[in-house]
């Protein structure tokens, strides 16, 4: 089968052309709002369209903003007029035709992005380590570890201690709201769920981001050589990196885009701010439809349904559609072949007892049933009811004929 027609032509470039201007929609979904043209060219170029959409999501934003500020009876003395949309975030949806994950995944996947979405200097990282927290401690510390990071890093905490201090819930709380950013040493992050619980996990605002603390293994003949087998109790050895190699691997990690993957065919990934340029918004749009697509979509473009960027309250502006719902033609069923599907699906429920016995349970119906419906049908019969009011009628009148004889007697 041969993919949508934007794939066939120009691969992930292939976008549609956007008018600013207008609220859009998808042509699939025929909605009641408003529609703008959305067409394909072979000559589309993705960061063009993907610039046309920026623009327009973040006027629409800021003029939303404004609205909301100027209907408020109450102003907020600390906040500047320039901060109003400073914090609100832009999101990037990816819908695909099938589930791109086979169930939800704690630890959240990097997307290299060009524009950092925690550059805020003010903003506080906590880094959870592998034991002992004092070798990390001491090189976060020294001086070969940048200045301006190390600032930045407010706390340095082993999963021992984290384990024995933070098991509580108030304590989690109190951890979560302390700092921004999480960082964990990817060797321990998968047992951090089971510590931290739903505080941390229950959403992916503050989910921990793994990052390698480990030195890095030497190459030998263009391959990495084993790690050598230590014991346990022997503190005096510890496997840490150097202080450029652990400040690289935090800057790698804070500058990236942090994508949760779960069991659905939308996911959504923030890729900027509201208060940013329209050409950082389309870089990073560009870098997260790349790295998402070629590392986690399976079978690639040919599983991509639909790219949308949208904010917390706006609908969502489409950037790229497929002309195609499938991904194989084994996926389109003919009108006949559902049919006898369904048919085949009504029986799935029905005991075996019942399927094996045939038509017999249905001829040895309930006698009450019978009854009922002779009774149903004698009464529908005008000539036999009449009949039947006649008769009782001289009944009655022969008992009370009978009781008054008696009184007089």
């Amino acid at each position: 089968m041969a993919p949508s027609k934007e794939v066939a032509v120009v691969g992930s470039n292939a976008l549609t052309s956007i008018d600013p201007d207008q609220v859009c929609t998808s042509p699939a979904t025929q909605s009641p709002r408003p529609v703008c043209h959305i067409g394909t060219s072979q000559n589309a170029n993705r960061s063009v369209q993907t610039l046309k959409a920026s623009k327009a999501l973040l006027a629409h934003i800021k003029k939303a903003a404004k609205e909301t500020s100027d209907k408020a009876t109450k102003r907020n003395l600390y906040q500047d007029d320039d901060d109003d949309d400073g914090d609100t975030p832009v999101w990037l949806t990816l819908t695909t035709k099938r589930h791109i994950a086979d169930k939800a995944r704690l630890q959240p996947g990097k997307i290299p992005v060009p524009h950092s979405l925690n550059t805020d200097e003010n903003s506080t990282i906590c880094a959870i380590t592998a034991d002992p927290q004092r070798a990390y401690k001491n090189i976060i510390g020294s001086d070969e570890f940048p200045a301006e990071l190390s600032k930045r890093i407010t706390r340095v905490i082993d999963f021992g201690k984290l384990k024995a201090k933070y098991g509580q819930y108030e304590a989690q709380r109190k951890l979560f709201s302390e700092h921004d950013i999480f960082l964990a040493d990817d060797r321990i992050i998968n047992r951090l769920p089971k510590v931290l619980g739903k505080t941390f996990y229950k959403t992916t605002a503050k989910r921990p981001i793994p990052v390698v603390f480990s030195a890095k293994r030497p190459k030998v003949d263009g391959k990495r050589a084993k790690r050598q087998k230590t014991n346990k109790d022997d503190k005096s050895h510890i496997n840490a990196g150097t202080a450029a190699e652990i400040a690289k691997e935090i800057q790698k990690a804070l500058g990236s885009a942090l994508v949760s993957l779960s069991p659905t065919t939308n996911t959504a990934v923030r890729i900027g701010y509201a208060n940013w340029t329209p050409e950082q918004i389309a870089d990073n749009v560009d870098a997260v439809v790349t790295g998402l697509v070629g590392k986690w979509v399976p079978q690639k473009w040919r599983n991509v349904r639909s790219i949308y960027i949208k904010g917390p309250d706006t609908a969502a502006l489409p950037i790229w559609l497929t002309d195609e719902l499938w991904v194989d033609d084994k996926d389109v069923v003919a009108d006949q072949e559902a049919e006898a599907t369904g048919a085949e699906k009504a029986n799935v429920g029905k005991k075996r007892k019942s399927l094996d016995a045939g038509a017999e349970p249905e001829s040895a119906a309930p006698k009450k049933r019978a009854k009922k419906q002779d009774r149903l049908n004698a009464e529908s019969n005008d000539d036999k009811l009449d009949k039947q009011i006649t008769e009782r009628k001289a009944r009655l009148k022969k008992q009370k004929a009978a009781a008054k004889k008696a009184m007089d007697d």
